[in-house]
């Protein structure tokens, strides 16, 4: 980790997890253009303080592989049809942050070479030290994973100091803050208290990751403005899993 001054990163290389659902914004269905922009922006002005990023983007707009096979769908088909959801917002990111000036590259964990490079890590982790933000699509490429778990075996492939879910809510509560005016956010938790409580961070296997390899992994909300590089500069935003504060890093 980087040494943390003021208006300095207090990270080196990130993961950040965005959800599909945040991208739509006011509109009902897919990506909002002033969303994605601001958000492009964003990223942006990170990546312009030298912080490597690799970038994971769920598919919730667009196709939930889940929701199809609820309605009955094969749960296969119906997954890689929500990697595919997650191919398109991961162009749409790339795009965006072209605009920006930001050189980008994308790389799938399904074959799509006319469109995006294959996942290989070597190539990721090329690409980042070439100061290049990696958009990760197409989940693990395996059905029955979600993108969480992608963001969280993306975010160890690239040796990640922390992986950030940026959604639309302004960190973990006890129950649902929308349906419960009552809800408690907590400001830390271990991870053992996520898999215990069945908190709805991140889903089992992706928080097990994380645990194994002491991965750090902060939710906050995407929609405030400047919260991500406040988050990256070590800031409190959200909620922190596992791993340390900056003050408790810098003190230790």
């Amino acid at each position: 980790m980087a040494e943390t001054t003021q208006g300095s990163p207090g990270y080196n290389r990130i993961l950040l997890k965005l959800s599909g659902e945040a991208l739509l914004g006011d509109v009902p269905y897919g990506i909002s253009p002033a969303v994605m922009d601001v958000l492009a922006r964003e990223i942006a002005q990170v990546h312009g303080q030298g912080v490597e990023i690799g970038l994971v983007v769920g598919g919730g707009n667009i196709f939930r592989g889940i929701a199809g096979s609820a309605q009955g769908m094969d749960r296969t088909a119906a997954d890689q049809m929500g990697m595919l959801a997650t191919v398109m917002n991961s162009l749409a990111l790339q795009d965006a942050l072209n605009r920006h000036g930001v050189q980008v590259r994308v790389l799938s964990a399904i074959e799509i070479g006319r469109i995006a490079e294959p996942f290989i890590r070597g190539r990721a982790l090329n690409h980042l030290i070439k100061g290049r933000v990696v958009i990760f699509a197409a989940g693990t490429g395996n059905p029955f994973f979600t993108t969480d778990t992608a963001a969280a075996l993306r975010a160890l492939e690239i040796n990640a100091e922390v992986l950030f879910k940026a959604t639309r809510v302004d960190g973990v509560y006890d129950k649902d803050p929308k349906a419960a005016p009552d809800a408690k956010r907590y400001d830390r938790l271990t991870y053992q208290d996520v898999l215990e409580k069945g908190l709805k961070v991140m889903d089992a296997a992706a928080i097990s990751l994380a645990k194994d390899a002491g991965l750090p992994v902060v939710v906050f909300n995407m929609q405030i403005p400047d919260n991500i590089e406040r988050a990256v500069k070590g800031e409190k935003v959200g909620t922190l899993v596992g791993g340390m504060t900056e003050n408790e890093k810098n003190s230790a």
